[in-house]
């Protein structure tokens, strides 16, 4: 795999709003954790009219973080939305109302998900919705290619589902930046957990986004700005195809669960983050699976066996 480009060594001031570019500041959400980094990164676009990108969880100190940095001299205009898990979308509502500004995303939790994994959900146990927040409702849907946009910035709405079946990327304007959300990010590779996850389309968004050579940074939803943004695509798309190579080597000692495989493969991960672990083995199973290079037993499950097919 080369080199490790991860920057681990974020360390950013939580609740206090950090200048990152002219008319771009960033807030840290109090919710560090192995699966949020330092905490989610929520964006304050603009000087009159502000885009809140990303409010984060439902959190009243973050609230009031928000508060405090947009100050009595701004308006929040727009609150915009890249997916829509419990560490980045509930405050959407509580600001929404209290700002009289619409929420603007994809669309709720079931939106952008594959007509398959819909069908697959309905059908078999695939377990997943961790982290996701039900409740969330946009004020308005946004289209790939859509475009918001004040007197201060443009964003450009792109669908880049995979991580999240509604998760968006927005381009801002000609800057050559991207606020990236959880699509890819500076601290680690991305999760994709079934059947809110999809692991093929992850890979097609990550092709999309590599196609983009305009965009020269991304404003990820954990850890530091990203500065070589195709970089880190090339590398998740390497990182995916070595896992897929594992599993399918796994595999020829024999039938075994997604935790199995997971124990197996991910031996550089703490024994806490297995779970997880084992949830990107189940994306790469049901990819497998579509594409007949494996099969599962009894039937199609999160706690199936499955086995290559000779």
């Amino acid at each position: 795999m080369g080199d490790d480009p991860f920057d681990r060594n974020f360390d950013p001031p939580v609740g206090r709003a950090e200048q990152l570019a002219p008319g771009l500041r960033r807030l840290v959400a109090p919710n560090a954790s192995p699966m949020t980094f330092r905490g989610t990164n929520t964006y304050l676009l603009g000087e009159a009219e502000i885009a809140v990108i990303d409010p984060g969880p439902a959190d009243p100190v973050h609230l009031a973080a928000l508060r405090a940095a947009v100050g009595d001299m701004r308006r929040i205009s727009h609150i915009l939305v890249t997916h829509s898990h419990l560490d980045h979308s509930p405050m959407a509502a509580p600001l929404a109302r209290e700002c009289d500004a619409p929420v603007l995303a994809l669309g709720d939790s079931a939106a952008g998900r594959s007509s398959r994994m819909t069908r697959l959900a309905a059908k078999f146990s695939l377990g997943g919705g961790e982290g996701v927040d039900a409740a969330f409702a946009p004020t308005r849907n946004l289209r790939d290619g859509e475009v918001v946009a004040t007197g201060e910035w443009a964003l450009t709405a792109l669908a880049t589902p995979g991580h999240f079946g509604n998760h968006l990327c927005f381009a801002w304007g000609e800057t050559g930046g991207v606020f990236s959300g959880d699509h890819v990010m500076s601290w680690a590779t991305t999760l994709v957990s079934p059947p809110d996850g999809d692991l093929g389309a992850f890979m097609r968004s990550l092709k999309k986004m590599g196609a983009r050579r305009q965009d020269r940074h991304y404003f990820p939803g954990h850890g530091a700005v990203l500065q070589d943004p195709h970089g880190m695509i090339a590398h998740q798309t390497q990182h995916r195809q070595m896992r897929e190579s594992q599993i399918l080597a796994a595999l020829a000692s024999g039938a075994a669960t997604p935790r199995a495989l997971a124990a197996r493969i991910y031996t550089e991960v703490a024994p806490a983050l297995i779970p997880a672990a084992a949830r990107n083995v189940f994306a790469h199973l049901l990819d497998l699976t579509e594409r007949n290079l494996v099969a599962a037993q009894p039937q199609l499950a999160f706690d199936a066996e499955f086995s290559l097919i000779s």
